[in-house]
């Protein structure tokens, strides 16, 4: 038990790591330096940087796959399942600001898990363009480019690991509340 707690304490640490420097600039000895102890007393709990990356990255997609087929598996109108997803990038985000810098800007970095990386990706970004699409076939939301709404409301939503540290009383719901009303009343009938 001992072990997973040190390998998740090397995990957070170095999650912040390549939040502040990037995961190419980051090493086995900086990461070692943060965590006041010798490089290769990481290798007792960890295999590779390579390791930690997948672990933080695909953590977190199999988090929003997850998710996601949660959402669209319901029975909510498609402006509701709208609200869930703004809701569920709040929420993750704001549990795992650094981990999200790591999916945002590292994910290339990915080795012999980049196929499976950009197969979530991809499973993700169809179920939620469906979910555009089938709304605006309900005439609940306006008759406008599918995609160029996807793009809108992810480009918010992924940059939310930059703006959330810098709010010290966020509310994730009521960021999530109000964050829908901007995103989604604006493509709203």
């Amino acid at each position: 038990m001992k072990s997973e707690t040190r390998k998740e304490e090397i995990i957070v640490t170095a999650s912040k790591l390549f939040k502040e420097k990037g995961y190419s600039a980051v090493t086995m000895r900086d990461l070692a330096t943060a965590m006041g102890i010798k490089a290769a007393s990481l290798y007792n709990h960890i295999n590779s940087k390579q390791d930690i990356l997948k672990a933080i990255i695909i953590s977190i997609a199999e988090e929003f796959t997850s998710g996601m087929q949660t959402i669209i598996q319901s029975e909510a109108s498609n402006i509701d399942k709208l609200k869930k997803i703004v809701t569920l990038h709040v929420n993750i985000t704001s549990r795992n600001t650094n981990g999200m810098a790591s999916l945002n800007n590292d994910w290339m970095h990915l080795e012999d898990q980049l196929e499976y990386y950009l197969q979530l990706r991809n499973e993700y970004e169809t179920n939620f363009l469906y979910i555009i699409k089938e709304g605006i076939s309900s005439t609940e939301l306006k008759n406008s480019n599918p995609e160029i709404i996807m793009f809108s409301m992810l480009s918010t939503l992924r940059s939310l690991y930059l703006w959330i540290p810098k709010k010290e009383d966020l509310n994730a719901n009521d960021l999530a509340t109000s964050l829908s009303e901007v995103l989604i009343e604006g493509i709203n009938n």
